[in-house]
């Protein structure tokens, strides 16, 4: 009777089929589920194809594989689902890796993940093979995303191809036991890539002074002592940058811990895989004032690739204890960043005193991710190395579209199923390479997802290079209001199906009416848009001189308020503003801009901040470090009709020499309130609650975790972008989730009408 009780209870054998979708080639997925199943007993088989993983196992207790799957799946592994099918039991034995198939592909690589503890390790043991050597990986780190050229994730796929394994690098690829089974981009000092100077050469022409050109993963970084104010100033001087903040590079989180005040999710941002450059608040230390000047905080990140610390360890041989290295990307002023060898011996003589190249190709360049936490959580200002191609989830299935963004801060988006694969950054398309850069990025991104899209959205400006990027795809071409991008992208990675008001607020955009606009709030649901309200206009003269000259903003700003007399007092000597002043006394009538971005030049320019700008949004970004606690104007701000005129404001911070610091607080906490106040009566007059912010502005920390707080306190739900970046680098989402949405409704209405007839 126990025998039979004990035979009772044994599993049957079953046989699984599991298709597991996501980023799950590349990032030791095969090796992983190898290893997984020969332990839990199951024969079978793993091979990647153009779907994902697909995984096949036989045995009792099938059941609880694909729960342990989920659960302890690789570091870099993203899944996004798993789908099981039973299958007749086939008595097969063992369980192996087969070779890959290739087809339609519907899967994703990984991103480019810095060097893991394992590898670190091996870097510094002089008994491993890896001693030393500046290209060391394993399936959990190193370059994935930027040696790919198409899929399958195979090596023959990327830009190791090149490099046939050695003896050693073999064994390990095939050991089903070892952290590099299967690791496509593994190699060693013996079969791998090599440098083109000895790491002690790049140390000693810092220690000296000097400017290294540093070829790394997705292309060139610009690096030097970020204590050394003249070499510093030199890199300014021969990169044309000269404000523009710089970001640094620290050995490790510690050191970051030294330099800067880290909140717990800073500490997580910096030590992540994907390991960004973080704005945080800088510690008094021995940095250099011209890395950020005028700014409240600076952009660090951890060394992320085995050259780096090997580096570091040189430097510190050197008895040359830099506590950090500025690292800016390799680009003369305004050019797209610098990846190829060649391109960087004719682009950077001229800036670099020492060209450092290897010879592992980059197959897509990408600059490094920027980023920020707000409210706790972080918040991209650029999202590129670490996080493409890493999908944003729209939620329902679609058609594929192609949307080529904007002309500044420039990204592509395509879109495939239900997921939208946002390009790294790009930049401004004021110059031939960025426009080359563009459509490699495009042409890449469609090879790697194997999509070719159905249709294309863009801009509605007429003048833009990325309109006609899109026009030129010889696709259908959904144009798609600047402002109304900003909102559907906010609505799109957050998944809000239905009414959403929405407060878009930036520099410009080409508006419906053909006027500048740029303060707005549009109420979107669905495929339907309307603009409810926008900031008061105020004159916009010199069109893009304005946004170069905020003094052009303050003038222009007293006159829209009526008080165009206090401006000679407020800047005397300056000939500019009497002749603009004069102008406007004899009735000159410029174009208007209800642009929030311009509000800040003229609020920055009235307060003494800055006149004259060399970089895009800098008298903001520095008015934005003068806050020390923002505090309201009673009365400050009017809402009528639809429209917010802080008209009010500005004549007070005209009136009274408040000094910087005064006046950004009063003009930041006025600005939330208005902003606020504007939301709530908008939001009340549709029967709306969520409100999804967008635009450059938001990138501003002040204003966005004040106005998320304020909204809160008004019983509304605020939205601020997470996955992409608030400023343009985020318009290509929005435009590619509101073409998807026009698409599918006109597919609807067009078979209603036939069901009709």
């Amino acid at each position: 009777m126990a025998r039979a009780l004990a035979r009772s209870t044994v599993s049957p054998i079953r046989r699984l089929r599991l298709r597991v979708r996501g980023a799950v080639q590349g990032v030791g997925f095969r090796p992983f589920a190898y290893r997984l199943a020969r332990n839990m007993g199951f024969s079978g088989f793993v091979l990647n194809d153009s779907a994902g993983v697909l995984i096949e196992i036989e045995g009792p207790d099938a059941d609880r594989f694909p729960d342990v799957v989920r659960n302890e799946a690789p570091p870099l592994a993203r899944i996004d689902s798993i789908d099981v099918l039973e299958l007749a039991p086939s008595a097969r034995e063992g369980f192996e890796i087969l070779e890959s198939l290739s087809g339609r592909s519907a899967t994703r690589i990984g991103a480019d993940a810095a060097t893991c503890a394992e590898c670190r390790r091996e870097l510094t043991d002089p008994s491993s093979r890896f001693f030393g050597y500046p290209f060391v990986n394993c399936t959990h780190c190193g370059p994935r995303f930027t040696i790919t050229r198409a899929l399958p994730y195979d090596r023959r796929q990327t830009s190791m191809a090149s490099f046939p394994m050695c003896a050693a690098c073999a064994a390990d690829y095939t050991d089903p036991e070892n952290r590099r089974f299967h690791a496509e981009p593994v190699a060693c000092p013996d079969c791998g890539p090599g440098l083109s100077h000895p790491i002690t050469e790049v140390a000693a022409k810092i220690a000296e002074g000097g400017i290294v050109a540093l070829k790394g993963i997705g292309g060139f970084h610009l690096l030097c002592d970020a204590r050394n104010d003249a070499a510093i100033d030199l890199l300014r001087l021969r990169k044309t940058r000269d404000h523009k903040p710089f970001a640094v590079m620290v050995r490790d989180i510690d050191a970051a811990r030294e330099l800067a005040r880290l909140s717990e999710a800073e500490e997580v941002l910096l030590g992540s895989a994907a390991s960004p450059i973080v704005l945080v608040e800088p510690r008094a230390c021995e940095l250099s004032n011209l890395i950020a000047p005028g700014l409240a905080r600076i952009g660090v990140m951890v060394a992320y690739a085995p050259l780096h610390n090997l580096l570091f360890d040189a430097l510190a041989e050197r008895r040359h204890h830099p506590p950090a290295l500025v690292a800016t990307s390799a680009n003369p002023g305004g050019e797209p960043l610098v990846a190829d060898n060649a391109d960087a011996e004719r682009r950077l003589a001229a800036i670099a005193d020492l060209i450092v190249t290897h010879d592992r190709d980059v197959a897509i360049r990408a600059d490094d991710s920027v980023m920020q936490v707000i409210c706790g959580a972080p918040s991209f200002i650029r999202r590129a190395r670490g996080f493409v191609p890493e999908p944003i989830d729209l939620g329902i299935d679609g058609p594929s579209v192609i949307a080529t963004g904007a002309d500044l801060k420039n990204t592509i988006c395509v879109t495939r199923g239900r997921e939208a694969f946002l390009s790294q950054h790009v930049g401004g398309l004021d110059n031939a390479q960025a426009i080359r850069f563009q459509r490699e990025a495009l042409s890449h991104l469609c090879s790697i997802l194997d999509v070719k899209p159905e249709f294309a959205a863009c801009d509605l400006h007429p003048d833009f290079h990325s309109v006609r990027i899109a026009q030129g795809l010889n696709l259908p071409v959904v144009p798609v209001q600047h402002h109304l991008a900003h909102v559907a992208a906010v609505a799109a990675e957050h998944q809000l199906s239905g009414l959403v008001l929405g407060l878009a607020l930036d520099g410009h955009g080409f508006g419906t009416d053909g006027t500048s606009w740029g303060g707005e709030m549009l109420a979107l649901d669905g495929h339907h848009w309307n603009r409810t309200g926008s900031l008061t206009s105020l004159p916009l003269q010199g069109g893009d001189r304005a946004a170069r000259e905020p003094w052009r903003m303050g003038v222009a700003a007293l006159q829209a308020a009526g008080y165009i007399d206090l401006a000679p007092r407020l800047w005397p000597g300056h000939s500019g503003v009497a002749q603009l002043t004069a102008m406007f006394e004899r009735g000159m009538q410029p174009p208007w801009t209800s642009s929030l971005g311009r509000l800040f030049d003229a609020a920055a320019a009235i307060a003494g901040v800055r006149l004259v700008q060399s970089y895009e949004g800098q008298a903001a970004m520095e008015f934005e470090a003068q806050v020390r606690n923002p505090v309201e104007l009673e009365g400050g701000f009017a809402i009528r009709d639809g429209r917010l005129d802080f008209r009010p404001l500005i004549l007070h911070l005209a009136q009274r020499n408040l000094g910087a610091p005064a006046a950004a607080d009063l003009f930041h906490g006025t600005l939330i309130a208005g902003l606020a106040d504007w939301a709530k009566d908008g939001a009340r007059s549709l029967g709306a609650r969520r409100i999804a912010l967008g635009g450059g502005c938001m990138v501003n920390r002040v204003l966005a975790t004040g106005l998320i707080q304020a909204l809160r306190e008004r019983g509304l739900d605020p939205y601020l972008p997470r996955l992409a970046p608030a400023n343009d680098g985020g318009i290509a989402l929005g435009q590619a989730a509101y073409a998807r949405q026009v698409i599918m409704n006109e597919y609807v209405s067009m078979e209603e009408d036939r069901t009709c007839a």
